[in-house]
């Protein structure tokens, strides 16, 4: 329903400011046809009307825009009403049942286990709102320094697994990772850009998980991470859109996929702020997805 009401609106207010410029279109001809031998009322005429149509023009531009943007917001306050409001009801849920039943040690420990992944998963919705603000005001280079990329994927990749509960061939190595590759930057930047390309390919995988990682250096100075995934996959519209802030794909919403709309702009405001970029790949919905993050290589002889 929302929806449909978004898409009505983008359409009202292009098709009225369609009819607005064409209107307008219509009086500059007019304009000009009733004053053509007269040179400086037709030129003013003209200027005046084109003025008027590109104000149109841009103002729909600018109107459709926003009403994206406020959809792309309240998904996002609906998301994060979601992934905090759920492990708090069950942290609320878990304590009242310690307080009035007489429980054993295992259970006490179980429900306590259950208890501090409700905080860890609470801790990781607020530490990626945070980083999502600090990412925005760009890297302080003043911390950074030469860092063993390889080690930070190698050791993602472990946290990943024990995150999720998962066995070791669901995230997998393509290929041997170097055994080092030096970079500039922010240890902590690139962990949580890897720790975020992963978690987002396990999300999107579905019931099978099987996400494969590639660590490459195609040149003496660039270092590539790609992360396979054989997930829902992404359809081409959405390649670029996925990296915006608060964006999440149609099917995503359809498939009730957890998620802030976050993960993927922090990756590439980490990855442009060392002096690289970030990118997908998809050949659209169900055959999985790539994502790639592209950084420069220190490199010595």
């Amino acid at each position: 329903m929302r929806v449909a009401g978004r898409n009505a609106k983008i359409v009202f207010f292009i098709t009225l400011g369609v009819c607005m410029v064409a209107l307008a279109i219509t009086l500059n001809v007019s304009w000009i046809m009733l004053h053509w031998r007269q040179a400086a009322p037709m030129f003013l005429g003209v200027i005046f009307f084109s003025f008027i149509i590109v104000g149109l023009v841009l103002n729909t531009i600018y109107l459709v825009r926003e009403i994206r943007r406020n959809e792309q917001q309240d998904s996002f306050l609906n998301a994060m009403t979601h992934e905090l409001k759920t492990p708090i009801a069950s942290i609320r849920l878990y304590l009242q049942t310690i307080e009035r039943r007489d429980l054993d040690e295992a259970q006490r420990r179980q429900f306590c286990r259950i208890m501090i992944e409700d905080t860890d998963r609470l801790l990781g919705t607020v530490e990626q709102v945070l980083k999502a603000g600090e990412v925005r005001h760009g890297s302080n280079r003043q911390s950074w320094s030469e860092v063993d990329f390889s080690g930070v994927v190698r050791g993602c990749v472990e946290l990943a697994r024990l995150r999720h509960h998962l066995p070791p061939e669901a995230i997998r190595f393509g290929m041997a990772p170097p055994g080092e590759v030096t970079i500039l930057g922010c240890v902590e930047e690139l962990r949580t850009a890897v720790g975020n390309l992963l978690d987002n390919a396990v999300k999107y995988s579905g019931e099978i998980k099987e996400v494969t990682v590639d660590l490459l250096t195609p040149s003496m100075d660039t270092v590539l991470l790609q992360v396979h995934d054989r997930g829902m996959g992404v359809v081409p519209a959405d390649l670029k859109r996925i990296f915006r802030r608060f964006y999440r794909t149609r099917a995503s919403l359809i498939s009730q996929v957890k998620g802030t709309g976050l993960g993927l702009f922090i990756v590439r405001s980490v990855a442009r702020s060392h002096g690289g970029d970030a990118y997908a790949e998809s050949r659209g919905e169900g055959p999985g997805s790539t994502f790639t993050i592209r950084l420069p290589r220190v490199y010595r002889v």
